[in-house]
């Protein structure tokens, strides 16, 4: 039977598998300096990048919720997978054959949930989408044909197609290894009376995949008049597929969502191939269900969404200009301000969905479609006021009223004040004066009923904010150590330098004492160098060594943490010397004038005791060579160390 994986190929795993490239699979990164890069952490929600990534050290930390680790952390948090797991996912990317050893983690069934139902999926999409060019499968392909998609699209995509007997695919999965409690769980097969049956049968199949390109559930289109299922049936809710955490298409737009700072949000499969084959690649759909806040927390890491941002992205919906369109493009509007970037809406003018629209005008007509957005709010308040007649004191006055309060929900003030100048003109009221009025008291009670809310319940549970390091011993009274605080700062740059460019301070830092380091959590780093060989013996298990000295999470935590902080903004090798240098002295510096000051108080009370002159005078001599010493650290800086 096989065991645990052999320790070499963890490690070559690890060295293999760059963790920018991995980190990037879930959310845009962007230079941060020093090296290092940053982006907007997928732990928690925050409106301003503080998630870093090292890729010198393969190290990521979150200096808001403070998550951090290797490659291999990361993808165990972010895809909930037991570390084997996550081995064997980077391995097979890595194209490298893990060794198995007695008394650990094996291979087959006894591999984790998680991956067997994305093999198990793996395995079915291709079964699908080679069950396209069967002779049953003509009625899906001249569905397809019908809305201008040919076989270079329908693979592109991987469209397949689910025969309409019972159980094609169960017994094609069980061939395969997979076990009946699998196939249920997985959501491909359903309980029928006799065992398991398939749950798509004679429709054609959509691959529905995660942001890292795994597939994890399925759409499937009814094509048969006696199909008398719903429309589009997809994937129940299972271990590895929440559809309120899923958009359709999004491994195939990230990277020119992250490049062009824009996403294209669509309601169907159709509508997003037909948008990527219009050349609009930026295009995703929501997979049975309405556009909400877990989708709104993937595209904005996707779009590296942030009120700090140089420039704001763009967010654009398109939605049919019917009825039910127009009443899920207002939805999107309770979603808007959770995004700094702008959000548009594209409505057809002749009500056509972007797949008939490319079908009926061409591809220009769809990309003409997505650049003729309307901004969200004007979208609203039109939208609004068309259900109104505006041709009455009331019905203006009712128009108003109903307007108001979408508007009052802007945050950004000036922008309020805007729209309430256009509100006025588009419910065709002449005293804008009084509209901006309305809409300011109805902002700020608004404001006193979440304050008063906030009083009244439980505080909710808030993102962190970037804060102090927990410190790894317990601290007994008084107040709580700040280690970012000046008092402490000196030595934190000389532990991230040790960390982080060891030969730098080599070999004078081995030669530091623990008590040079005043903050408990840092003398405690300071140890553990020492544990892991020093910075003279720093090697490429150097870090892993020191992160393996830890004596818990929470000092493995801040270890990432000094791993991964920026040392200075600029790599220029001479810049990176001087600092090093620096903190070296302003540390000894520190330490020689807390020892003098100790020796002053000590040679006081000798002097004041009859029968120690002896002891006073020792004490003296100490006090004027460490006084010389001094002089010496401020004068010639390092050449005295």
């Amino acid at each position: 039977m096989a065991g645990r994986i052999n320790d070499e190929d963890v490690k070559a795993v690890r060295d293999a598998v760059p963790i920018d490239a991995v980190v990037s699979e879930y959310l845009q990164l962007r230079p941060a300096g020093g090296g290092n890069l940053k982006g907007l952490c997928p732990f928690h929600d925050e409106k301003s990048p503080s998630f870093q990534v090292s890729p010198s050290k393969g190290l990521f930390h979150c200096f808001g919720c403070q998550e951090g680790g290797d490659t291999l952390t990361f993808v165990m948090k972010i895809e909930h997978l037991s570390f084997a797991e996550s081995v064997e996912r980077l391995a097979a990317q890595a194209g490298i054959t893990l060794r198995y050893e007695q008394g650990g983690y094996g291979l087959g069934r006894q591999q984790g949930e998680r991956t067997r139902l994305i093999e198990a999926h793996r395995v079915a999409a291709q079964y699908y989408a080679e069950q396209l060019a069967s002779p049953e499968a003509e009625i899906g392909r001249r569905f397809l044909g019908e809305r201008g998609f040919d076989q270079a699209a329908a693979q592109h995509f991987g469209v397949g197609y689910a025969p309409a007997g019972w159980d094609h695919v169960v017994r094609f999965l069980r061939g395969r290894g997979f076990t009946d409690k699998e196939l249920i769980q997985s959501g491909i097969a359903q309980d029928g009376r006799r065992g398991p049956i398939d749950r798509f049968r004679g429709r054609l199949i959509w691959p529905i995949r995660d942001i890292t390109g795994e597939v994890i559930g399925f759409g499937a289109r009814r094509l048969r008049d006696d199909d008398n299922g719903p429309k589009y049936l997809n994937t129940p809710e299972t271990p590895i597929y929440r559809k309120s955490q899923v958009l359709y298409g999004v491994d195939l737009a990230k990277r020119d969502i992250a490049k062009s700072n824009r996403a294209v949000v669509v309601e169907g499969y159709t509508d997003v191939m037909a948008c990527h084959l219009a050349g609009v690649t930026t295009a995703i759909a929501t997979c049975g269900t309405a556009f909400g806040g877990e989708h709104v927390k993937i595209l904005r890491r996707v779009l590296l969404d942030n009120s700090d941002a140089h420039s704001a992205g763009e967010v654009v919906f398109t939605f049919d200009g019917d009825a039910a369109g127009q009443k899920a493009a207002l939805r999107a509007f309770e979603d808007d301000q959770k995004f700094a970037a702008r959000t548009s809406i594209a409505v057809s003018p002749d009500n056509m969905d972007p797949c008939e629209l490319r079908l009926a005008k061409g591809d220009e007509a769809v990309r003409e479609l997505i650049e003729s957005g309307t901004p969200l709010f004007e979208f609203a308040m039109r939208s609004i006021a068309a259900r109104h007649n505006l041709e009455t004191v009331e019905g203006r006055s009712a128009a108003l009223e109903h307007a108001a309060p979408l508007i009052a929900q802007i945050k950004d003030p000036s922008i309020r004040h805007d729209y309430g100048v256009r509100l006025a003109g588009i419910v065709g009221n002449p005293d804008e004066r009084f509209v901006i009025r309305r809409i300011g008291q109805l902002a700020r009670w608004g404001r006193e009923r979440q304050r008063a809310g906030a009083a009244a319940g439980p505080q909710p549970s808030a993102a962190p904010t970037p804060a102090p390091t927990p410190a790894p011993p317990a601290q007994r009274g008084g107040p709580p150590l700040n280690l970012r605080s000046p008092a402490y700062v000196q030595e934190r740059e000389l532990l991230k330098f040790a960390i982080q460019f060891p030969e730098l301070v080599a070999p004078t830092f081995d030669a530091y004492g623990v008590d040079e380091f005043t903050a408990p959590p840092y003398a405690l780093i300071r140890s553990l160098i020492a544990e892991a060989g020093g910075v003279t013996a720093a090697d490429d298990g150097y870090l892993e060594r020191l992160r393996d000295a830890a004596p818990d999470d929470t000092v493995r935590v801040m270890i990432n943490e000094l791993a991964v902080e920026s040392v200075v903004a600029s790599r220029r090798q001479r810049e990176l010397d001087r600092l090093a240098g620096h903190y070296l002295v302003e540390v000894r510096l520190a330490a020689v004038n807390r020892r003098i000051q100790d020796l002053e108080s000590s040679a006081r009370r000798a002097e004041a005791q009859s029968g120690n002159a002896q002891a006073a005078a020792d004490i003296r001599q100490e006090l004027w060579t460490l006084v010389q010493y001094r002089t010496a650290l401020r004068e010639r800086g390092t050449a005295a160390l």
